[in-house]
């Protein structure tokens, strides 16, 4: 298999890479401030098609959506994808935001809000949100603000993607002669293995050039456990995906020297559904003071709500001399027990936090709990 030109081998995972990986980098002299305007760095025109969690063999009552995937649709125009590439690629990105692992080389996180201003305004502005929700079949916000664009960064040489491409051929070959069926590289080893996302949704925007790219799918496990695949997007186009709640796997591409994708996060606006995030798959690979600080800062927010809207109902009540329902109160401190301890459980001490090791999350191989289903607070 190729390795990653430009990635030392030997690199511990988690130490900050003191390589760059060989892109177009972008200097500061020539970054440009532009101002994201939707009516000219949207280019969303029709709902793309969809596929529900029913249709996958999953339950209706799992997940916090019916919309279990979508097939890539056009987000942006070439213009955004120009400018966020200039943003995210920049120097400051690099030097302060770039993050490995033991499952991949190089990410570029929790950059948005302090050096790439379009790209955050790009994911706060409500008419980019608006698609999203509609794509998604839920009205969702970003989970963060640590959790906008985050950047997978995958490159190869000229010499590399020749030397992929003639082996996939010879393998066709073969396989022709030998009147086996299936793709030849479908079996390789893929750029992420089985897993499920710490967040409810996420939408996967493509900033390379696919042109000439093989592969590059994503695939699904179904509730059937059967494989499900959603082909990659292309530049500017986007996937949006319910990835909490559905194992699944990118595929590793072919015939190109870079893959950089962008996935934004999201969960529900509403502070009466579950929240299942899990920081499981973002821990090891994250400032961990933004990280905690914007997790708990959520999550409190949304208590609070819940809490105002139940003094309210209770208020309500004692004004029309109308007595408090005991079981559904005390229903409504379990939950927020629960709630509360799950924080607890998710916010590891930091001595405790193994920077760089990933310990794949796969919800959907535990037992079924209603943590999962799809339901509001009582």
């Amino acid at each position: 298999m190729a390795k990653t030109v430009g990635i030392s081998q030997d690199v511990e995972a988690g130490i900050k890479p003191s390589y760059t990986p060989i892109i177009s980098r972008v200097h500061r002299s020539n970054l440009k401030h532009d101002v994201f305007t939707p009516s000219k760095h949207l280019a969303f025109k029709e709902m793309p098609k969809v596929h529900t969690m029913k249709e996958l063999g999953f339950s209706e009552t799992i997940g916090v959506s019916p919309i279990a995937v979508s097939e890539p649709f056009q987000l942006f125009t070439d213009e955004a994808v120009m400018q966020m590439r200039r943003e995210a690629l920049s120097p400051d990105v690099f030097e302060n935001c770039q993050y490995s692992s033991n499952l991949a080389h190089c990410y570029l996180r929790g950059f948005a809000n302090k050096y790439a201003p379009f790209v955050y305004d790009v994911w706060k502005n409500p008419e980019t949100l608006a698609i999203i929700s509609k794509v998604a079949g839920i009205d969702l916000v970003p989970e963060m603000d640590l959790e906008i664009a985050h950047i997978n960064i995958s490159v190869k040489s000229e010499e590399e993607k020749k030397e992929e491409l003639e082996a996939v051929a010879e393998r066709a070959n073969f396989e022709a002669d030998e009147g086996i069926g299936g793709c030849p590289w479908e079996d390789d080893k893929p750029i992420v293995g089985w897993h499920t996302d710490s967040y409810p949704f996420v939408c996967v925007t493509m900033l390379s050039d696919c042109t000439g790219m093989i592969g590059g799918e994503t695939a699904l496990r179904t509730g059937n456990g059967d494989i499900m695949k959603v082909r990659g997007p292309q530049m500017g186009c986007a996937v949006v995906l319910q990835g909490r709640y559905i194992e699944h796997e990118a595929l590793r591409t072919l015939g190109t020297t870079e893959r950089i994708t962008m996935v934004t996060s999201f969960r529900p606006r509403d502070p009466l559904l579950k929240d299942d995030t899990v920081l499981t798959t973002v821990r090891p690979i994250s400032n961990i003071k933004d990280l905690y600080n914007q997790f708990a800062e959520y999550r409190l927010q949304i208590l609070e709500e819940r809490v105002r809207m139940q003094l309210k109902e209770i208020r309500d009540l004692s004004a029309a001399d109308r007595r408090v329902a005991t079981k559904k109160l005390k229903r409504f401190f379990k939950e927020q027990e629960d709630f509360l301890a799950h924080m607890n459980r998710e916010m590891v001490d930091d001595e405790d936090v193994v920077v760089g090791n990933i310990q794949q999350d796969l919800i959907m191989s535990k037992n079924p709990s209603e943590s999962r289903k799809r339901q509001r607070v009582a």
